[in-house]
């Protein structure tokens, strides 16, 4: 991680918060060592207030612009989990956000290109992956509905926001082979779905668990 911005600095203190993130990820069933090193090496505080440096390291979402949140470290494991990821994967996220989950992705050695609606969170999110290095991730301000057909077909897609339904677009920009996790459900629940395309396009469903998003919104803002 090339820190370009001597703005943006680490402690002793709060690099011993991130292996304390760590071993709790391990204990609730985290077990790719890709994931548990990217939450190690990666400083998440560097992605909210740093007035709030330690709270980056707690096992909860957290408030950032636009009335968004950084998702629970644990949520980000998970999906990152059942992504599948190889190296030189194409990546389409769906929800920049502060662009922490882009950046764990990235670690993993996806090709990552990572959508946001809110343009003020676009135009932050972007600025602050130039400056920790990540000039590599491709950020779209755009409808997360609308996908990225200019870049597709992508080999994984991941929502970061609460779905009502799957939608028909991002399924098309997904190869046959690939993968898409998207949370979905339509209340303040959703259920975490791992979505496999298989080569003759059927659609192959698995259920992982319960979590809570912000909602998926159609529009630019």
């Amino acid at each position: 991680m090339a820190i370009m911005n001597n703005e943006f600095k680490d402690s002793y203190q709060l690099k011993g918060l991130r292996q304390k993130l760590v071993n709790e990820l391990r204990q609730k069933g985290i077990t790719d060592e890709r994931i548990l090193n990217a939450f190690r090496d990666i400083p998440r505080h560097f992605f909210i207030d740093k007035a709030f440096a330690e709270w980056a390291y707690k096992d909860v979402a957290f408030p950032i612009e636009a009335d968004q949140t950084i998702s629970q470290p644990y949520t980000v494991a998970i999906q990152t989990s059942l992504l599948d990821i190889h190296k030189g994967d194409r990546v389409l996220e769906i929800g920049t956000g502060s662009g922490f989950q882009a950046c764990v992705l990235s670690y993993m050695k996806a090709k990552v290109y990572t959508i946001e609606r809110q343009a003020k969170l676009f135009e932050h999110t972007s600025r602050l992956l130039k400056e920790l290095g990540y000039g590599n991730i491709r950020t779209l301000y755009g409808d997360g509905y609308e996908g990225a057909p200019r870049f597709a077909p992508f080999d994984k897609i991941l929502v970061t926001a609460g779905a009502t339904e799957i939608p028909q677009k991002l399924l098309d920009q997904l190869k046959p082979g690939g993968i898409m996790v998207i949370p979905v459900g339509t209340d303040d629940i959703q259920k975490m779905l791992k979505i496999i395309k298989k080569e003759d396009g059927t659609l192959v469903k698995e259920v992982h668990g319960n979590f809570r998003f912000v909602p998926f919104v159609h529009g630019l803002k």
